[in-house]
């Protein structure tokens, strides 16, 4: 029988950790992901994640990057208020055409 393999999940001081600790080998990922343990690939996808943005890098499960957050909360108040806006005009005219 197979066994079901669980996913691991990684916090993001142990990916901070492991991307410092393959940068300073000098860019020997392989010998690092065995020494920690982790796929070759993964490392190296956390290194290209961590050098396209180093200050947002590792957000967190299901959490988006802080500029990315703000941006989603704009355009959802924006939407809020297109309708509060919309609905406001259309009690406007009822009311204007009630008064004639």
């Amino acid at each position: 029988m197979t066994e079901k393999r669980t996913r691991r999940k990684y916090t993001k001081e142990f990916k901070l950790e492991a991307v410092q600790l393959a940068l300073s080998r000098g860019g020997n990922t392989f010998e690092v992901a065995r020494n920690l343990d982790v796929n070759p690939n993964m490392l190296n996808r956390w290194i290209r994640e961590y050098q396209a943005d180093s200050q947002y890098a590792f957000p967190g499960l299901g959490k988006l990057k802080e500029p990315d957050e703000e941006i989603r909360k704009l355009k959802k108040e924006l939407a809020d208020t297109k309708m509060e806006r919309d609905i406001l005009k259309k009690a406007l005219s009822i009311f204007s055409r009630q008064n004639r």
